[in-house]
């Protein structure tokens, strides 16, 4: 384990960066202002690499962090663990603690960190929802899921300010709230309770939700998403219940119903939407689209057309 790091600040920007027998390993770091702070890490060790992680900032803090390159894990003095991976995004909330985080021998790992504090958070989603998002301690998961591309243009912008003699803070606070703001629609409106899924669960059942998206217009089944992820029924089933707080079929209920709706009002026909969400019939399709939204289909594209 290492603890040993050196540090250079300029303009408002500090880099820390282990000492050259462990390998390319350094990290980048800009407060916009005392609660909204951005960091940006790139690892290369030479040997495997455990390096103690002690929060500094005394209070509580939302991690919202975009893997580039590479993997890496995080584990809390608490037995908490999350994964960072590229092409991911990991969101975690976590007040005063330490852990360890770990990075495998030879990989590189490449990933841009936006920490937001209660005060930031306050100010733009209310006290009661900043105080749901950021918990009664210790470290919470609250999403682990696939880069948009929206986030990744951000990300790509913030890390290309960072580092600079003059890094442009105005523009990095307009990318850094953007991404926030991304990212906190996607969590939802209210927090779901802290899971007991690992991490390798929950980006399965990240995939099935995808899956449902991409292939609407087949006839999914549990079965067949529990083929193509990895989880048996139960697992599926128990972890949609706990991750998503709903069920597959409900979940590919709406996501075919807001689908059609879409695609009705830009201009498409009744039995052409039909088919494109997975239904067979027309008819079976007019019944379902009446009862979730409570007017026909018909009455949307003719409102479309007039």
């Amino acid at each position: 384990m290492t603890q040993v790091s050196l540090a250079r600040r300029e303009r408002g920007q500090e880099r820390l960066q282990l000492p050259e027998e462990v390998g390319e390993c350094y990290s980048e770091r800009l407060a916009l202002e005392s609660d909204l702070i951005l960091i940006r890490l790139r690892y290369r060790p030479c040997c495997d690499l455990r390096e103690e992680s002690v929060d500094p900032h005394g209070r509580p803090m939302l991690a919202i962090t975009l893997g580039f390159e590479g993997r890496s894990g995080y584990q809390g003095g608490d037995g908490a663990e999350l994964a960072f991976r590229a092409g991911f995004t990991t969101i975690a909330a976590f007040r005063s603690n330490r852990g360890e985080r770990h990075y495998r021998a030879g990989e590189t790992v490449s990933q841009l960190r936006l920490l937001v504090g209660e005060v930031t958070l306050t100010k733009y989603v209310g006290r009661e929802r900043a105080k749901a998002l950021l918990g009664n301690g210790g470290v919470r998961q609250l999403a682990f899921r696939k880069n948009t591309s929206l986030s990744q243009g951000h990300a790509a912008a913030l890390s290309g300010h960072l580092g600079q003699p003059d890094p442009g803070l105005l523009d990095m606070h307009i990318h850094a709230l953007s991404l926030l703001a991304e990212q906190l629609r996607l969590i939802g409106p209210s927090t779901p309770p802290p899971s007991r899924l690992g991490c390798r669960d929950i980006e399965m059942l990240e995939r099935a939700r995808d899956l449902m998206a991409e292939r609407m217009n087949q006839p999914l089944t549990i079965p067949f998403l529990c083929a193509e992820v990895g989880l048996n029924e139960f697992k599926l089933k128990e972890g949609f219940r706990r991750h998503f707080n709903t069920t597959p079929h409900r979940m590919l209920h709406e996501m075919r119903m807001r689908k059609a709706h879409a695609l009705l009002e830009s201009g498409c026909q009744v039995a052409q939407v039909a088919y494109r969400v997975g239904y067979r019939h027309p008819s079976n399709f007019s019944t379902a689209f009446s009862r979730f939204f409570g007017r026909a289909p018909k009455a949307v594209f003719a409102g479309r057309r007039g």
